[in-house]
């Protein structure tokens, strides 16, 4: 595997591989990742750090894949509240209280695609195999966020719940917001047909041009990363404050997981994400 890239960082500890992106590894308050493929137990199309229990591996492989990706990573493994997806909206706000949500518990809300906390020591779990993660943090109000935009979350501008959710329920200032689209699967790769096309066309304020395209037949290539970017302008972040992870997952899909690589048979990855707990005097 020949892995390369200008702006998203690959770490192998212990075997284990995950990804980091420096416009948010400079916060010292703050630890973040990104899962590969890299360092788990599991076997066949889940190979091998399947972090997703919804695909029909073994439960016991997954949660032991948590255990090794949080230990390789920096995160307390009983400090994780996962999302429960379903390709909308909804954004939940978490704490302490939520731990193990997901993971080591049932979920207890359905069609959370995004979380978002204040607290240290909680660490927001979202999950992946193309679609696009949204990775927010106020360095100001110390708040984070993760949102999973999927084609229907972005025409949906989960980004924008995210933001709007960081204002009313936190005071946070927009402009104060860094963001980074983390790695989805590209517009080399992403076709659409027509239906779906569409949706995004009637994205009209966002100037569809600069983000779809054209194949002829019916099909057409989308920018899901590029739609996002424009949202979170939109939502009043500046341009200098979000990054765009330069990885397409189905290009990668010997590193990450991509569900139009494999054709639907394979794991999945998290994105996770903490504010850090200060230690005691």
């Amino acid at each position: 595997m020949i892995y390369s890239s200008k702006n998203t960082v690959l770490n192998i500890v212990d075997g284990v591989g995950f990804l980091q992106f420096p416009a948010l590894m400079k916060y010292d308050f703050l630890n973040h990742a990104f899962s590969t493929r890299l360092g788990g137990v599991s076997e066949g199309p889940f190979r091998s750090m399947n972090l997703n229990f919804k695909r029909g591996d073994d439960p016991e492989k997954v949660m032991e894949n948590y255990h090794r990706f949080c230990q390789a990573a920096g995160f307390s493994f009983d400090s994780l509240v996962s999302s429960s997806q379903d390709h909308h909206t909804f954004v939940r706000k978490v704490t302490k209280a939520d731990w193990g949500i997901g993971i080591t518990r049932p979920h207890d809300i359905e069609s959370v695609d995004a979380l978002v906390t204040n607290e240290p020591g909680v660490t927001l779990v979202t999950h992946y195999a193309d679609c696009t993660p949204l990775y927010f943090v106020d360095p100001e109000q110390k708040v984070i966020a993760l949102a999973h935009a999927g084609w229907r979350g972005t025409i949906g501008k989960i980004g924008e719940a995210v933001v709007e959710c960081m204002e009313e329920e936190y005071g946070c200032d927009p402009s104060d917001i860094i963001a980074v689209v983390g790695p989805a699967i590209g517009p080399c790769c992403y076709e659409v047909d027509t239906p779906v096309f569409e949706q995004f066309a009637s994205l009209t304020e966002l100037k569809p041009a600069y983000f779809t395209r054209s194949l002829g037949h019916g099909k057409y290539l989308v920018d899901l990363k590029e739609t996002n970017r424009r949202m979170l302008l939109d939502a009043g972040l500046m341009s200098i404050n979000i990054s765009i992870s330069d990885i397409c997952t189905k290009c990668c899909s010997e590193l990450i997981y991509s569900h139009r690589a494999s054709g639907g048979q394979r794991g999945g990855a998290v994105a996770m994400m903490c504010l850090k707990e200060t230690p005691e005097p």
